[in-house]
């Protein structure tokens, strides 16, 4: 069952994480602000110790100028200097603990927005359809995942708060001008407004240098994943000048963005007008000293105010910046967070034990348009193995991925004890089928946790037993550390066949009521795949087998084999009945 975001809009998930926080998911600024409020005491904070802390500051250059006009006046006394003096040591200290405060709070706030759009987009990850992972390159996920999340901290820390400071240090001080007398303002209001409009400006040509600069680091990050990936066949085919030449390329890229934006800062010419304003200041409050409009002090306690928009005009080009990049990574984020994958998790669905009947009616589907499976019938009885045979490309392991619904069909119905794979909760589908394919992928983890990634509650017993049946005891136990031997990134330090044999261990641990075996044993020697095969029968006995492969002493003992071409199911039948009547069949068993 699809289930509704938060802006009414329904959203399908193979995965849902339990409790999720409803994040507001209509545009970047949006979410990044959910994600703020998900923690509101943090921005009070912000926000009422920014105020406290500037008002400090403000009164410490009011005072700094009322301490001009006592020792200016005549007959001032020690004790009233010393009550100015300790006005400007209370306010400096306030205006310490209140940064203190400030800086703590926008720090846990920006490590928290980093936790939780992490576990956010990992979520959204896990929920994603495989015919979404089909299309993203593993380094561009990577780069979001991980860089652009990050970036949501330094939006927050130090980008958020340098903007409410500093926004803040105009506010407040501009205030206080306007309490010692409104005809300060003049230059001040003067400079806000030209401030105002170059930020805007800024901002504007800004944006689409920090989209494109995210884009580019996602280009060169998946290009750098993908080599190292591939690296033996970069190195097989001598093609380590060519990867690095690229590599530059896209690095080159990704630094002339830098160099864009550098330009845009290089031309942010607020400094010069602060310069120029700071100087009409001066020289507007000393005429109205002269007009005996304000004091001496006065004056002074005004320039001192004055002199915080500076602060505030060069920290902006570093703060909006940083706020700019980090909006350009939440979209980013957001376009995978909002991608509408195709399959749901339906857990209102059927939950039950599988007995192992699977129905095949009518069905068709196909990539982009593109048709791979064209009106695909059989029905095959619970405990039945069947081989799967055709020519490479003929859509055997597409089939096979609709049964637990990898994929949805395009048309037709995929049924499993006669009732729509649709129906079925993805939960108790995927729980009770398994799949073994000719490319492993195994875990950076001991072996004994690798057989039991399925089941990982089980204990070393039954893990052994698992391995013994797949014929994968004896080289565990051949390890130094055994069954707690750490397996490198995707079993690397194992050959293919101790790879396949820990994959099928897993899957007779999980005791599925479905077992899928896509070229499982190719890479199995003749005489360790017969020793399989014996137990692969003792457990199919028990349970529905699909076996895609290219070996004769598999495919006769199937109890019924289905032959394919072009995406279509040409014939089936027994061993026999196939070589009698299929000329199909006999061309391929002919190559076997």
């Amino acid at each position: 069952m699809a289930t509704p975001d938060p802006q009414g809009n329904m959203e399908n998930k193979e995965f849902h994480v339990e409790d999720e926080y409803r994040y507001v998911r209509s545009g970047p600024v949006r979410w990044i602000v959910s994600h703020m409020m998900r923690h509101p005491a943090f921005p009070i904070i912000l926000v009422v110790t920014s105020i406290v802390n500037n008002f400090a500051y403000g009164d410490i250059q009011l005072y700094i100028g009322h301490g001009f006009d006592v020792i200016t006046r005549a007959g001032w006394l020690n004790r009233d200097l010393l009550a100015v003096v300790a006005v400007i040591v209370a306010a400096a200290a306030t205006q310490g603990l209140t940064g203190v405060a400030r800086n703590v709070a926008v720090e846990f706030l920006a490590q928290r927005v980093e936790r939780d759009s992490r576990e956010e987009l990992y979520g959204s990850l896990l929920g994603k359809s495989q015919t979404f992972h089909g299309r993203q390159r593993v380094g561009d996920i990577m780069a979001r995942a991980t860089n652009d999340v990050h970036m949501l901290n330094l939006l927050f820390s130090p980008g958020l708060m340098l903007i409410v400071d500093s926004s803040l240090a105009m506010i407040v001080p501009f205030i206080m001008i306007l309490a010692i007398n409104p005809s300060l303002g003049l230059v001040p209001a003067l400079f806000l407004v030209l401030l105002t409009i170059t930020i805007l400006d800024y901002n504007r040509r800004l944006q689409p240098v920090s989209n494109s600069q995210r884009e580019q680091f996602g280009i060169m990050n998946s290009s750098l994943a993908e080599a190292i990936s591939g690296i033996e066949v970069v190195k097989s085919n001598v093609q380590e000048r060519y990867e690095s030449n690229k590599f530059t390329q896209n690095a080159r890229s990704f630094r002339d963005f830098f160099v864009k934006q550098g330009v845009i800062e290089a031309r942010y010419w607020p400094m010069m007008a602060f310069a120029v304003c700071w100087g009409a200041a001066l020289f507007h409050s000393l005429l109205l000293w002269k007009q005996g409009v304000v004091t001496l002090g006065q004056v002074i306690g005004f320039m001192g105010l004055f002199s915080t928009f500076r602060f505030a005009t060069q920290i902006s080009l570093f703060s909006f910046n940083l706020v700019q990049i980090g909006i350009a990574s939440a979209q980013r984020i957001l376009e995978f967070i909002n991608y509408k994958t195709e399959l749901d998790q339906n857990v209102s669905g059927r939950n039950a034990r599988i007995d192992g009947l699977v129905e095949f009616r009518n069905v068709s589907f196909g990539f982009d348009e593109k048709p791979v499976l064209s009106n695909v019938s059989f029905r095959i009885e619970p405990g039945q193995t069947v081989a799967i045979v055709g020519q490479t490309g003929s859509g055997k392991t597409t089939l096979t991925r609709l049964i637990n619904r990898i994929f949805d069909a395009d048309s037709g119905e995929v049924l499993i004890d006669g009732v729509n794979v649709r129906d079925w909760t993805m939960e108790s589908l995927r729980s009770q089928i398994s799949t073994i394919e000719q490319d492993v992928f195994l875990f950076s983890l001991p072996v004994k946790d690798n057989i039991s990634f399925g089941v990982p509650e089980a204990d070393i017993s039954r893990v052994e037993q698992a391995a013994r049946e797949a014929q994968a005891d004896q080289f565990i136990r051949s390890f130094k550390d055994g069954y707690d031997t750490e397996i490198g990134e995707r079993g690397v330090t194992l050959s293919g066949g101790q790879k396949q044999r820990i994959a099928i261990a897993r899957a007779f641990l999980t005791d599925p009521r479905i077992l899928i075996l896509d070229d499982s044993t190719s890479a199995i020697d003749s005489r360790t795949e017969d020793e399989i095969q014996q137990a692969m029968r003792r457990i199919a006995e028990k349970r529905t087998t699909f076996i895609i492969t290219h070996r004769l002493s598999q495919i006769r003992w199937a109890d019924r084999i289905l032959v394919m071409r072009r995406g279509e199911v040409v014939d089936q039948g027994s061993h026999d009945e196939l070589l009698s009547r299929s000329r199909d069949y006999r061309r391929i068993f002919a190559q076997l």
